[in-house]
């Protein structure tokens, strides 16, 4: 066996033994090479996604815990009437519905009772607010995230009805290259129970 060996190693290999040696050689590296980037793919994909579920978590908890003790109106000229908890101006209503829109006006009672907005603002979620008596537009997420559908819609947002008041959101969110996306709805009560009287 080992002469046969050494007898073909003296006398060289055929042209067709070293191209399906070549061939083969490829065709591992290829697949080494495919799979390096699929997982590679995989792994952009996986940081995108955590990216994207942690800015727009940040985003919710920060909305959901201003809106939960907003104070309602009662004189201070933010919203339109007094007893309202919420409203959606004009600007923001779809379809002329004042119940649903893409931004939301507010009482901020966390801070120092100012009157707030929520909106969609091209494909970023921001916060209009006052602060030191200027009005000031601060973004909640970053340029890497594009928020495709926002949409709030108001329930039981005076006092002369029985309705507790609360916000339903929905948002459709993904990663600026698109590989992320994902689409939430959540409801947010008010933490003060609206009392009414019965007569």
């Amino acid at each position: 066996m080992l002469k046969c060996l050494y007898v073909k190693m003296m006398k060289g290999f055929t042209l067709m033994e070293i191209m399906v040696s070549v061939t083969a050689s490829f065709l591992i590296i290829g697949a080494v090479i495919g799979l390096f980037v699929s997982i590679n793919k995989s792994q952009k994909r996986i940081l995108d996604t955590y990216e994207l579920l942690n800015q727009t978590g940040y985003a919710l908890e920060y909305m959901s815990r201003a809106l939960r003790i907003a104070e309602k109106e009662s004189g201070q000229g933010c919203l339109a009437s007094s007893g309202l908890n919420y409203e959606i101006p004009s600007v923001y209503q779809i379809g002329g519905n004042e119940n649903l829109g893409t931004g939301l006006r507010f009482i901020n009672h966390l801070e120092n009772n100012d009157c707030q907005e929520f909106f969609l603002d091209g494909s970023q979620l921001k916060q209009k607010k006052a602060i030191g008596g200027d009005e000031q537009i601060l973004a909640l997420t970053s340029d890497d995230l594009q928020i495709t559908n926002l949409k709030f819609k108001l329930l039981g947002k005076d006092q002369e009805d029985n309705i507790q008041p609360r916000i339903t959101m929905l948002l459709a969110i993904q990663s600026a290259e698109g590989e992320a996306k994902i689409n939430l709805q959540t409801t947010i009560s008010q933490r003060n129970i609206d009392t009414y009287q019965i007569y």
